[in-house]
């Protein structure tokens, strides 16, 4: 597992979207042969986001033969409903950029058939062959995508009750009352992650991190309390993240 630490938010955002410029770019990606990027929602991953429109629009990239694949969604949400993750990612991302949409996969927080929806999902992503990076944040307890503390190392696309830590910290969100947040969701596995990603790369900014960065490098490997210390049993992980979240005190 290795670890990129910068001084502030900006630059460590800076840095990994170059990084996966690059990976995109040596690749070399054609309609026969796109990259597969996993893909995640939340605050951590913006300025990345916001950082690959510039350079798209630059012409520094171009996602025409990338794959993505999102991590999760809530149950019971409409795409148009501006806190779907859906949404989040049109709005963030994809609107700005050169991605064929039909190249776009999130799974469906309407579905009528949850166990056809999360067995199609998983099986696209290994019709696929391999996600080649695998981009994610982590919660403030250590959860990985939507899988929470007592999630296993086998777990798969599925459906998920959020814990009341989670409903908490996304409530702000949801004008910050939590009975307005989902109470359940659906979300790629811990082995959905690990066994189907060449590479994964994390980003962790805010000093309320630094409880799940400890745990995910520092901590018992494959803890099913924290769900984020299975990353110690895949071979290529990059961390990328600020002082913060890193306990490093700036220096006054």
């Amino acid at each position: 597992m290795r670890q990129a630490t910068f001084s502030n938010p900006n630059d460590a955002s800076d840095y990994l979207a170059n990084y996966i410029i690059q990976k995109i770019n040596s690749f070399e990606p054609t309609s026969s042969k796109p990259f597969v990027l996993g893909l995640p929602t939340g605050s951590s991953p913006e300025g990345i986001y916001g950082k690959l429109i510039e350079a798209n629009k630059l012409g520094l990239v171009s996602f025409k033969n990338v794959v993505t694949f999102n991590m999760d969604e809530y149950l019971g949400l409409k795409p148009s409903d501006p806190q779907s993750y859906h949404y989040f990612m049109y709005d963030k991302f994809f609107n700005h950029v050169d991605i064929p949409r039909k190249n776009i996969n999130i799974l469906n927080g309407l579905t009528n058939d949850i166990e056809k929806e999360c067995a199609e999902y998983e099986n696209k992503i290994k019709k696929y062959g391999k996600i080649n990076l695998f981009l994610g944040g982590l919660g403030p307890e250590g959860h990985l995508a939507f899988n929470e503390a007592g999630s296993t190392r086998d777990s798969k696309t599925r459906k998920v009750d959020l814990v009341e830590s989670t409903i908490k910290a996304n409530s702000r969100f949801f004008e910050n009352d939590e009975n307005k947040v989902p109470k359940h969701a659906l979300s790629v596995g811990i082995s959905t992650i690990l066994d189907n990603s060449q590479e994964i790369a994390i980003i962790v900014l805010g000093g309320n991190k630094h409880f799940a960065l400890d745990k995910t490098i520092n901590g018992q490997a494959n803890d099913p309390n924290y769900p984020s210390s299975y990353l110690q049993d895949h071979d290529n992980v990059l961390i990328v993240c600020d002082n913060a979240a890193a306990g490093i005190k700036s220096k006054l």
